[in-house]
C-alpha cells in the first residue's frame, strides 16, 4: 500500500503541486485508518452488518438531493469543506454486509442467492441515477464473484441472467448518449469517429510513447499539455506510464499481485466462513477495480469511470481501500493470535 501511495504522489507532484498537497493529506488520513482498522475485532463487526446496510442505503439517497454536479453527475457530496465520494466509501461495507448475510445461512439454496441480489438492488439503483455506470457494474461484479466463491450452482446464476438479457434493450435506451458512445467506440475502434474514440486514442499514445523508462516527470506530452483527459483519476495509469515508462507500470503491477496473493494466502489459510468471505470479496473489489482501470487506460475494456486503487487522485477512493486492506489485516493478525493461542 504504501509503494503504491508513494507512486501516487510522485505522479501528483509532476501534475500538480495543489493535487500533491490534497493527495497527501489523504494519504496520511488513509494510513491512520488502515491502522485502525487493522486493529479492530473483525468477528465483532458481524453484528454491525445491518446498521451498515442501512447506512449504505442512506448516504446514497442523500447524494441524489444534496450531491454536488460535476461533469453532468451528482456523485459527491461536500461535507465540512471536502468533497465525498460516498460510493466509493460503501464498497468495503458493502462486501461486509454480504459476508455476514452469507456466512449466517450455511447453504446455497437459491431463495439466499436471490435475496443477496436483492438486497445489492437498491444500492445498484441509487448509484445508477447519479449516474455512475463504473460503479454500479463494480458493485454488480464483486457480489456475484462472493457469490460464486460462496459456491452457488451456475444454475441460480443463468436464472438470474434471463431477466437482465429480456431488459437489455431497455436498458440501452436508458443510457446516457455518452455511455452509449463509449460502448459502440469500443465495440467499433474503426468506424468511430474522433470525438467519440478521443479519450482512448490519447490514453493509448500517451501509454506507447513512454516507452521503457519514460519520458520523466512532468515529461509527457500527452498529459502534461493536458490533450490527455481526467490524467490525475481515470487515466492516471496512461499518466504514469507516459512519464515512468513500462518499468513504473510494471512495478505498478507487480505490487498489485503481491497483495492480491497474500489475500489468497490469506483466503486459504482462513477457516472462518465469514472472514472467507469477506477476504474473497476484498480480492474481488481490487481485482476488478486495477484489471478495469488498466484495461480502459490501454484499449482492453470500453471507458468507465473506475479509479485505480491507491494511485488515483481522491481521498474517497483511497479510504475505501485503506478501510479494505485495514481489515484484511485484521483478519490475518486474529488468525496468526489463534495460531499462538493453539501453540501455546
Amino acid at each position: 500500500m504504501l509503494v503504491l501511495l508513494t507512486f501516487s504522489l510522485i505522479i501528483m507532484s509532476s501534475i500538480s503541486m495543489e493535487l500533491f498537497k490534497s493527495q497527501l493529506l489523504s494519504a496520511i488520513l488513509v494510513v491512520i485508518i488502515y491502522f485502525i482498522s487493522a486493529n479492530l475485532s473483525f468477528s465483532g463487526l458481524k453484528s454491525l452488518a445491518f446498521p451498515i446496510y442501512i447506512f449504505s442505503l442512506i448516504v446514497l439517497g442523500v447524494v441524489l438531493f444534496l450531491g454536488i454536479e460535476s461533469h453532468g453527475a451528482v456523485r459527491w457530496v461536500s461535507l465540512f469543506g471536502a468533497s465525498i465520494q460516498f460510493s466509493e466509501i460503501c464498497k468495503p461495507l458493502l462486501v461486509l454486509a454480504m459476508a455476514t448475510f452469507l456466512s449466517q445461512h450455511a447453504n446455497t439454496e437459491g431463495k439466499y442467492f436471490f435475496f443477496a441480489l436483492g438486497l445489492l438492488l437498491p444500492i445498484l439503483m441509487f448509484i445508477y441515477l447519479q449516474p455512475d455506470l463504473g460503479d454500479a457494474i463494480i458493485y454488480l461484479a464483486v457480489v456475484l464473484f462472493v457469490l460464486i466463491m460462496y459456491g452457488y450452482s451456475l444454475k441460480w446464476f443463468l436464472i438470474s441472467s434471463l431477466p437482465i438479457l429480456i431488459a437489455l434493450p431497455l436498458f440501452w435506451a436508458k443510457l446516457h448518449d455518452y455511455q452509449r458512445q463509449r460502448i459502440l467506440t469500443f465495440l467499433h475502434p474503426s468506424s468511430a469517429s474522433t470525438a467519440a474514440s478521443y479519450n482512448s486514442i490519447q490514453a493509448l499514445i500517451a501509454v506507447g510513447s513512454g516507452m521503457l523508462w519514460g519520458k520523466g516527470l512532468s515529461g509527457g506530452t500527452q498529459s502534461s499539455l493536458r490533450f490527455l483527459p481526467e490524467r490525475h483519476s481515470d487515466f492516471i495509469f496512461a499518466t504514469l506510464t507516459e512519464e515512468l515508462g513500462f518499468i513504473g507500470g510494471a512495478i505498478i503491477i507487480l505490487t498489485y499481485l503481491f497483495i492480491l496473493y497474500r489475500m489468497y494466502i490469506l483466503f486459504k489459510s482462513t477457516e472462518d466462513a465469514y472472514a472467507r468471505l469477506f477476504i474473497s470479496g476484498a480480492f474481488g473489489l481490487l481485482l476488478i477495480h486495477v484489471f478495469l482501470n488498466i484495461g480502459m487506460n490501454i484499449g482492453l475494456v470500453p471507458i468507465v469511470g473506475v479509479t485505480l486503487p491507491f494511485i488515483s487522485f481522491g481521498g474517497s477512493s483511497l479510504i475505501a481501500n485503506g478501510l479494505l486492506l485495514g481489515l484484511a489485516s485484521a483478519i490475518a493478525k486474529n488468525a496468526r493470535n489463534k495460531e499462538v493461542l493453539e501453540i501455546s
